[in-house]
């Protein structure tokens, strides 16, 4: 049993998802940084430092926070914004592919056979 936890383990996909996950994490403390600490201030600038955190509404006893929710799909957009821009720029220093010689169409080989079938 210890030996096929030790081969599933050794296994090259569960290795690159571990090595995926971790990096990911990495990569979500950088741009949360980013985020928090250089984009929401500059934001803040211009909106006044609007922050709708503390919106709520009671209902009884329950305390609705929707003002948390409201600045948690804003902080979604901006990092979500942030990392797009991010793999745009890496796609820009990447070198484009060079494209595989096309070789004849569908409709140059279907021309072929026929042309071969009525030489017969």
């Amino acid at each position: 049993m210890i030996q096929e936890f030790k081969d599933f383990i050794a296994k090259g996909n569960v290795m690159d998802m571990a090595v995926g996950i971790i990096m990911g994490a990495a990569f979500t403390a950088i741009v949360g940084s980013l985020v928090d600490d250089l984009v929401t201030p500059l934001i803040g600038l211009f909106m006044g430092g609007v922050d709708f955190s503390a919106l709520s509404a009671s209902v009884g006893d329950a305390v609705f926070g929707y003002g948390k929710f409201i600045m948690a799909i804003i902080n979604f957009l901006i990092i979500s914004f942030v990392v797009f821009l991010l793999v745009k720029a890496v796609n820009k220093m990447q070198p484009p592919e060079e494209e595989a010689p096309s070789g004849p169409s569908q409709e140059d080989l279907l021309a072929e056979i026929r042309d071969a079938l009525k030489a017969r």
